[in-house]
């Protein structure tokens, strides 16, 4: 991930195209609102003084520096109830295994965990999760094939809660951001957890791949459009040379990044570090 890198090498030695510099940003997944405020505040700088390779590296850090948060915004157990996390995403982003990784950081730190297979449309969905359960050893719900998800998370919730397990992780099917009706089954699971605590779920988190760049904006709007979103798991940060989406998505939606996804195994799943994340870009 070192895009800026690439800038200050294009760049350095030279005068700056503007249309070539904009283009060069708009590439690296930042969003065309982030680009164009980029692009404003070196014009301004070049009014005073002439812009270098390193200007450019400069002023894209404290652009970005001003929309991510610092700090990772921990999930943390409820007092008395299980803490609900519903895990969605588009097919293929990484939702299942993402979702056994989450299971794995909790248990890393002591926390009780119950896994729903709430994907009851793949028979392979549910055999993955029951496979990343029993390595993990931590115990799952699961339906019939085809069953209501959203009843079966209302009996997860139950379970949860009987068991008093710190933190229920929902993995729902994977679905297309476009059709109105899986989205609003989605929103029936919502309903369904907050008949049992009407602050559930208490996370709702997107899976996004951050290769996928301006699909993965488009994925985040109709998901918190729909059913609202509190943050994004991004995978697929492992030295793709992308990621710059997860700023665009935090600057037009407000959502921030809670985990990132490094690789396959279960290990690797971590807190957000925006420190961390905008070193890499240079």
């Amino acid at each position: 991930m070192n895009f800026l890198k690439s800038l200050v090498q294009k760049f350095a030695g030279k005068p700056v195209d503007w249309d070539e510099l904009e283009e060069m940003l708009i590439r690296a997944d930042l969003g065309v609102p982030m680009t164009l405020r980029i692009i404003k505040a070196l014009q301004e700088r070049a009014q005073r003084t002439t812009i270098t390779a390193a200007d450019i590296a400069e002023v894209a850090r404290e652009e970005i520096e001003r929309i991510l948060p610092i700090a990772p915004l921990p999930i943390t157990p409820l007092p008395a109830k299980p803490k609900v996390l519903l895990i969605v995403g588009v097919n293929g982003t990484g939702k299942t295994t993402s979702t056994a990784k989450l299971a794995h950081f909790f248990k890393r730190n002591r926390h009780s965990v119950l896994l729903v297979a709430a994907d009851t449309f793949r028979a392979a969905a549910i055999e993955q999760l029951g496979i990343w359960a029993e390595r993990l050893g931590v115990e799952m719900i699961r339906g019939q094939y085809n069953a209501d998800p959203a009843s079966l998370c209302y009996e997860a919730y139950e379970a949860a809660d009987r068991k008093n397990i710190e933190f229920l992780i929902c993995d729902t099917a994977g679905r297309l951001h476009t059709k109105s009706n899986l989205m609003a089954e989605l929103a029936k699971i919502k309903r369904s957890l907050a008949k049992q605590d009407e602050k559930a779920p208490h996370e709702t988190l997107l899976v996004v791949d951050a290769t996928t760049g301006s699909n993965a904006l488009a994925q985040a709007r109709e998901f918190h459009q729909s059913i609202g979103l509190t943050g994004l798991i991004a995978t697929k940060l492992d030295g793709s040379g992308k990621g710059g989406i997860v700023i665009a998505i935090q600057d037009e939606l407000g959502l921030p990044t809670r985990f990132v996804g490094t690789g396959e195994k279960l290990e690797d799943l971590a807190l957000f570090d925006a420190r961390e994340f905008i070193a890499k870009m240079f």
